[in-house]
């Protein structure tokens, strides 16, 4: 997988390159598993965790390109559509605006967990495939998850690693841990700034 890395790299030398924040969703952006939502299937079903606005509009502030890489393996399980799938990321967006907040793009695997897929995380493709597309340098770029899959996705695309909140015991290794979004865009941004 690395190999994909620098390949991804060198198709861009000599293009500015730009720093990222990718965004895993659930349990990262929005509720999930809680006693209001158990999964996200319709807009109905989405609540943005608290602090989540906040943040992402101080990354994009801050001069970062912000993107959700989210594994949605109920579409291949057919639990929902992808249409379905478009109004619940819709209704986040909605929700992220009205904090002066967005995201630059997103990136889902719609595949059945197991399907064996280049994309689903902890493979680090839809990374990759973002990175390619908005010239991102992933060297200076950061990975935010609350589960192995998504700490292992970005330790293979080569970005810093960074663990959120406390839904699921890890066995990875992230670089870094906060107990929330909002706390490590607060202290990027102090970082960025001194």
């Amino acid at each position: 997988m690395r190999i994909l890395v620098i390949l991804a790299v060198e198709k861009l030398e000599g293009e500015i390159m730009l720093p990222g924040i990718f965004l895993d969703r659930d349990g990262v952006i929005n509720e999930v598993l809680t006693r209001r939502v158990k999964f996200v299937n319709k807009p109905s079903d989405f609540y943005l965790l608290d602090g989540v606005g906040e943040a992402i509009k101080l990354f994009n502030e801050a001069g970062y390109k912000v993107f959700v890489v989210t594994n949605q393996g109920g579409i291949g399980l057919g639990y929902m559509k992808e249409t379905a799938l478009e109004k619940v990321h819709q209704k986040m967006e909605d929700d992220l605006a009205e904090f002066g907040a967005s995201v630059d793009d997103i990136a889902y695997c719609p595949h059945k967990p197991h399907a064996g897929c280049a994309c689903r995380k902890p493979r680090p493709q839809m990374l990759i495939d973002l990175a390619e597309k908005h010239h991102i340098d992933l060297e200076k770029s950061y990975m935010v998850g609350d589960r192995d899959p998504d700490i292992d996705a970005g330790r293979e695309a080569g970005v810093t690693t960074v663990l959120v909140g406390t839904r699921e015991k890890t066995s990875s290794e992230a670089d870094m841990r906060f107990d929330d979004l909002l706390g490590f865009a607060e202290w990027l941004v102090k970082g960025d700034s001194e």
